[in-house]
């Protein structure tokens, strides 16, 4: 679950905006805890040479700690340093403690699909995983806003969900080879592909027309959330701002590949900042 490169206000965890210069101070604090819990979580699931049984064992137990922490209970143990942060702002924001939640179940779902080489059947599977790894980013950032506007909530779902996909496919050369399968049985049926063609890393004419349609889906669910950033006022609509187009900048990138998105991994540098801040000024 990589991010784009800089400049975008990105860390490790994917597409968060981490206190940057742009957050109003006021919402760092809490921001940082969420990240924070996030950050430890997809480490968890991702990092290090633990089995698939203790990774699911250890993220049951985070969740049991999140539950505990939301209902009171001291921060110890050895996420102290992550649920002590938490805490406060579980309270004082009233943090919907279901969407940290959906972060989990997502990352442990990752866990088990890899360990058993499973797929996703068809793009509405994948936009479930979607709604539990990623929208919850967004959603949580919004009720810390108090932006509750069911249409809000969509802009920023379709959002979240296309930064999501887009991190999908700019990293197929580094998920493939680890077992992970994003590219759903079904569009890969349409074009046919199989997996073995996938796993070569080579790509052909079926596998680029593949791509280029999932750029296309990526793409579409992104201009039909982009119409938040206007929403949003002040610091967190041009941060909105920025991200959208870090995400449509790399799709770019990933037309301009023609299909080899398969084997090399796109990515933005600090030489696209002026076009990104330009594009986000046009907004």
């Amino acid at each position: 679950m990589k991010p784009p490169a800089p400049p975008l206000p990105v860390t490790h965890y994917e597409n968060f905006p981490v206190a940057s210069l742009l957050c109003p101070p006021a919402l760092r604090a809490p921001i940082a805890a969420i990240y924070a819990f996030a950050r430890c979580a997809d480490d968890i699931a991702d990092e290090g040479h633990a089995s698939a049984a203790q990774r699911l064992a250890d993220l049951a137990a985070y969740r049991s700690t999140l539950l505990a922490c939301a209902d009171g209970a001291p921060a110890q143990g050895r996420w102290a340093a992550i649920f002590g942060p938490l805490q406060p702002q579980l309270q004082r924001h009233r943090l919907p403690v279901p969407l940290l939640e959906d972060l989990l179940s997502a990352f442990a779902q990752d866990v088990a699909m890899t360990r058993d080489g499973a797929t996703y059947a068809d793009r509405t599977q994948l936009l479930d995983y979607c709604r539990r790894s990623a929208n919850p980013v967004g959603r949580l950032l919004l009720h810390l806003y108090d932006e509750r506007a069911p249409e809000a909530l969509r802009q920023s779902d379709a959002i979240c969900s296309a930064l999501q996909l887009i991190n999908f496919w700019q990293d197929l050369s580094e998920d493939l080879p680890r077992g992970r399968h994003y590219l759903n049985d079904a569009d890969c049926a349409a074009h046919g592909v199989d997996r073995a063609q996938l796993a070569a890393l080579v790509p052909t004419p079926a596998t680029s027309a593949l791509l280029a349609e999932q750029a296309r889906w990526a793409r579409t669910l992104m201009l039909s959330g982009a119409p938040l950033v206007h929403r949003l006022p002040g610091r967190v609509g041009w941060e909105l701002r920025l991200v959208v187009q870090g995400g449509l900048a790399i799709l770019d990138k990933i037309d301009a590949l023609q299909g080899r998105n398969l084997c090399q991994r796109p990515v933005l540098t600090k030489a696209d900042g002026p076009r990104l801040a330009w594009r986000a000024l046009r907004m």
